[in-house]
């Protein structure tokens, strides 16, 4: 952007350096505090696990009624019933367990308990889940049965149908069978059958046990409830299949487990309102917490990480800002950052968000009696789930599991707090940055372009010094830079001075010693000397003489100097100057062609027409000199732009590159160097252009090409030169 110096660009570009890092610094000081932040969540959530588990601690009666006293827990004889939203209607439709069906388990052949020819098909089998909702425990029974049997009507006799039978140990520790059995579709009828596993009567209705009949395609639906009194730790369901409405005699029986005797039944947990009640009153709204048994099967759970408030979050909230900086910040900034930030989304998919049984390596730790955590990505890679395990102990034995549960949506919130701080802070000196070194690079690059205008005006195009540079007091690079320049340009100043008045004073220290050898010669030519010696002393005065003529060249461009600087400008017709001058060249030079184009307006201008004379003289000896015989000087003079343009050309050769400007300086001369009968100095065209520059105009030099018709004694013809123009441009004066 700025050409500076090496030891400015060095120090800018540190300076950039250091500024470009101070992002990378901040960045790399909010991941370090956000992991620490994690490890401090983290902490956190294992203290409340412990807490929880404290409370849970030797309170056996809370875990005697969910079965945790089983060493395998075996799926489908083991049930579990599912927390469910709300009551279901008991209309045998199933309508209202469409959102649990996933969780239901089919009961077929390998769930068979009965056959009465094993030979034949198992043609019975069923769908089937439990629930548990304010108190009661309900359940569905989907059946596949081509021959329904219903009960007669005018029978004593209960089992000799198709029917339900339940069993369960009471939470008073007695042994119960019921059994569901109808006549028809509609309101189920429910009994409870003898103590005795051997007998099937009497029985006694059960009004507790409530429910629907409902016969479809493929069976018929079974659904009802039960209070949860009535349901120990074991429960056992079975359907029983008669397909001869004549013989009614059993075919096949398929249940959870067998209901015969109490030590073959399954188990059922329930989840526990009591450790339900515990963990809600903790108040821990901002984690999900659960309480798992032994075999990792939910006892109870409160909470949602979707909803959670943490404290994370709560830290950061801030008032809205209604200052004009607020209103840029959140119009504008805000939603800059968020192009590379990322807001923590409530949208994620919690793939444990219904589970019954949880599992993983925080929970296994727990179980083996230590604290453990773990982090997991959630399915839709949206959110990262931390999750922390607090055994819960029992007799010296670990009978359950406190897990918390929380997203790290807090602390990416307050990270990306941070990183909106840190952003607003570097983009604040950055800008300032920013500015600073644009002034900075400013001001050195106008010290720069000043010490440049004063190089170019110290040194004018023909190379002579004009001006002087005033070096600078500053003590920096550019300062010792100025004051070097200053240094040299003066130094230069006086070579200068000394080779432009060299001329002037070789000239007056040589006119001396000319003079007496010319006097002496010429004594000498006076005497009476031999034909050799006579020849020798006129080589001599020859010699002399052309001396004499160096000398003078030297001391006219000295001499017009002096006279320019002293000279009067008067107005004076240019074209009649330049005609006459024409006019007497023709008379001079009767051997030589000139071809004019000189307007008859008299064109104008200040200045002193015997210079415009001499510029004249030396512009048109110059073309005589190379102009190729037999070729003619072309001399013409035109307006353009209100200013005189006089030009003069000659055939011959062309300008050396590189010289077309060199050729107006002193001392310089394309001429071939061999012997010449007038000495030549360079100093002709060098005069021209200070009678130019006297009248305030200019003066170019340029090669030329182009047909020229050329005259010779023998014919007329056109033929392909080449030859020089020089261009002289005079300001006309305005009347």
């Amino acid at each position: 952007m700025f050409n500076l110096p090496i030891g400015l660009r060095t120090k800018v570009a540190v300076l950039s350096l250091f500024l470009l890092c101070l992002p990378w610094l901040g960045y790399q000081y909010v991941w370090e505090m956000e992991k620490y932040l994690r490890h401090g969540q983290e902490k956190t959530l294992e203290g409340t696990t412990q807490a929880l588990a404290t409370a849970l601690h030797e309170r056996p009666k809370l875990f005697d009624s969910q079965a945790s006293f089983l060493t395998q827990v075996q799926q489908g004889r083991d049930l579990y019933a599912y927390p469910l939203a709300g009551p279901i209607q008991l209309d045998g439709k199933l309508s209202d367990w469409a959102d649990y069906r996933h969780k239901s388990i089919e009961y077929g052949q390998s769930h068979q308990i009965f056959k009465a020819d094993p030979n034949t098909p198992l043609n019975v089998s069923f769908t089937h889940m439990v629930g548990k909702y304010s108190g009661y425990l309900y359940g569905f029974f989907e059946v596949i049965d081509p021959n329904v049997i219903y009960r007669g009507k005018n029978t004593l006799r209960i089992d000799l149908n198709d029917h339900l039978t339940i069993a369960t140990l009471a939470p008073d520790g007695v042994f119960k069978r019921y059994i569901i059995s109808t006549i028809k579709d509609g309101w189920i009828s429910a009994f409870e059958l003898p103590e005795d596993p051997a007998l099937s009567t009497p029985v006694t209705p059960e009004v507790q046990i409530q429910g629907k009949w409902r016969k479809t395609k493929l069976g018929y639906n079974i659904e009802l409830r039960m209070p949860l009194d009535m349901v120990g730790s074991k429960l056992g369901f079975a359907i029983h299949d008669v397909n001869n409405p004549k013989t009614r005699r059993l075919d096949a029986v398929v249940g959870t487990s067998a209901i015969d005797d109490v030590d073959k039944l399954g188990t059922v947990l329930v989840p526990s309102p009591e450790i339900e009640s515990i963990i809600k009153g903790m108040s821990h709204n901002s984690s999900r917490i659960w309480v798992v048994d032994k075999h990792g099967r939910v006892l109870a759970k409160s909470g949602d990480i979707r909803t959670g408030s943490s404290v994370w979050t709560r830290t950061v909230k801030e008032a809205p800002d209604p200052s004009f900086w607020g209103q840029f910040k959140r119009n504008y900034l805000i939603p800059l950052y968020y192009k590379i930030l990322t807001t923590p989304p409530k949208d994620f998919v919690d793939s444990l968000q219904d589970s019954t049984v949880l599992e993983g390596s925080h929970i296994q730790k727990a179980l083996s009696g230590k604290q453990g955590s773990t982090w997991r990505l959630t399915p839709d890679n949206k959110a990262v789930i931390l999750a922390a395990a607090s055994p819960i102990w029992i007799d010296d034995k670990v009978m359950g599991v406190v897990i918390s549960e929380e997203t790290t949506h807090g602390i990416r919130t307050l990270r990306n707090k941070a990183l909106e701080k840190l952003f607003n802070v570097i983009l604040t000196v950055m800008s300032m940055g920013t500015l600073a070194l644009f002034f900075f690079a400013s001001s050195i690059s106008s010290r720069i372009r000043k010490l440049r205008d004063e190089a170019e005006r110290a040194i004018d195009s023909q190379g002579r010094i004009t001006n002087h540079i005033q070096g600078s007091k500053v003590r920096d690079e550019i300062g010792d830079l100025s004051r070097s320049f200053a240094s040299i340009v003066s130094r230069l100043g006086q070579y200068t001075h000394y080779l432009e008045n060299m001329s002037s004073r070789l000239s007056h220290e040589l006119r001396t010693p000319v003079a007496v050898v010319r006097s002496s010669l010429e004594h000498l030519s006076l005497q009476q000397l031999d034909k050799d010696s006579r020849k020798y002393v006129d080589r001599a005065q020859e010699g002399a003489s052309r001396l004499s003529m160096i000398l003078n060249n030297m001391s006219e461009a000295t001499r017009l100097e002096e006279s320019l600087s002293k000279a009067e400008v008067d107005t004076f017709p240019l074209s009649k100057v330049v005609n006459g001058c024409m006019q007497g060249y023709q008379l001079t030079y009767p051997q030589q062609e000139f071809v004019l184009s000189i307007p008859d307006e008299p064109l104008t201008m200040r200045g002193v027409p015997e210079y415009i004379a001499q510029l004249m003289d030396k512009l048109i000896a110059n073309a005589l000199e190379f102009c190729l015989p037999g070729t003619p000087i072309t001399v013409s003079l035109e307006v353009k732009n209100r200013k005189a343009v006089l030009t003069i050309g000659n055939l011959g050769p062309e300008l050396p590159d590189k010289m077309s400007e060199q050729i107006f300086e002193s001392m310089v001369s394309v001429r071939q160097q061999k012997a010449q009968d007038k000495p030549h100095l360079g100093l002709g065209l060098y005069i021209a252009r200070l009678i130019t520059q006297f009248h305030q105009g200019s003066i170019v030099a340029g090669n030329i090409s182009s047909h020229q018709k050329g005259q010779t004694k023998d014919s007329e013809h056109k033929h392909l030169q080449s030859g020089v123009e020089i261009h002289v441009t005079l300001p006309l004066h305005k009347e």
